[in-house]
């Protein structure tokens, strides 16, 4: 059951793991996996992709108002919780949608089960190791100064506008807590899992890989082998859009995943 907290919104337990919920629209069902800088409950992507599908959109253990237990250090976690959460909820024949951190989830999640899944949406996801040792899939995103990070994750740095004085104690506190969870996850090996690029072939749902041109984190190649890793996945890209294609574009971004979709002859549900 979801209850709904002072503290914040509806909250599900999972396995004994406190998950803040968000949910929109009505239809087929879709899991949207947010990135590494977490996920407003008013974000206008999830009206967009509301228009089209049944959106679950959780806060990932450890980000916004979601536990992170003590014991938890890595996306692996994370992948096995969101399939508990599947289950929890009893999605089926959902589609998961993840972008950066939350598309690696998103991966991790498919290599182990597709059972409940009726497609994978992957959005400039992080994840895999394209070269060897001496070779950077992507920059250092804790060693760039904010505003250089902000010009390389956004096509228009006005969406990465945040303002600590105007803002509430509770969002300062969302926002820092989001960066230390990235940092306990990712740091080391930095945004990649050694084994899941040779894992992707255990994909077999239909799949898109999703890339924002204007990603001058990781770059567009890094996204195209991750698509061919994974059978039959197909590549598109979003033009005028960045490391977050959700938040600067997010009509376009909604209208690809359920094009994608139709495409793929998941129908949508009444």
């Amino acid at each position: 059951m979801l209850d709904n907290l002072p503290d914040a919104g509806p909250f599900l337990s999972v396995n004994a793991v406190k998950t803040e919920i968000v949910r929109r629209g009505q239809g087929r069902p879709l899991l949207f996996l947010h990135p590494e800088l977490g996920l407003s409950p008013a974000a206008p992507v999830l009206d967009a992709l509301g228009a089209h599908f049944a959106v679950t959109a959780p806060s990932l253990p450890g980000y916004g108002h979601s536990e992170f237990p003590r014991a938890w250090s890595s996306v692996d976690d994370l992948a096995y919780h969101t399939l508990d959460l599947l289950e929890a909820l009893d999605l089926r024949d959902a589609i998961l949608v993840g972008v950066s951190l939350g598309g690696w989830v998103a991966a991790e999640v498919a290599t182990k089960s597709c059972e409940r899944l009726a497609g994978v949406v992957l959005v400039n996801p992080a994840g895999i190791k394209t070269g060897d040792r001496e070779h950077r899939d992507m920059l250092d995103i804790f060693s760039l100064p904010q505003k250089e990070l902000e010009a390389k994750c956004f096509a228009d740095t006005r969406f990465a506008a945040f303002d600590p004085q105007a803002a509430s104690m509770d969002e300062v506190h969302i926002r820092m807590r989001n960066r230390e969870t990235t940092v306990l996850l990712a740091w080391s090996p930095y945004m990649y899992n050694p084994k899941l690029a040779g894992r992707l072939h255990r994909i077999h749902v239909p799949s898109l890989v999703l890339w924002g041109t204007e990603d001058r984190i990781a770059p567009e190649s890094y996204g195209r082998t991750y698509a061919q890793r994974i059978p039959g996945a197909k590549f598109q890209t979003i033009a005028k859009a960045g490391r977050f294609p959700h938040i600067e574009q997010p009509q376009e971004f909604a209208r690809a995943v359920a094009a994608f979709a139709k495409d793929s002859g998941i129908a949508p549900r009444k």
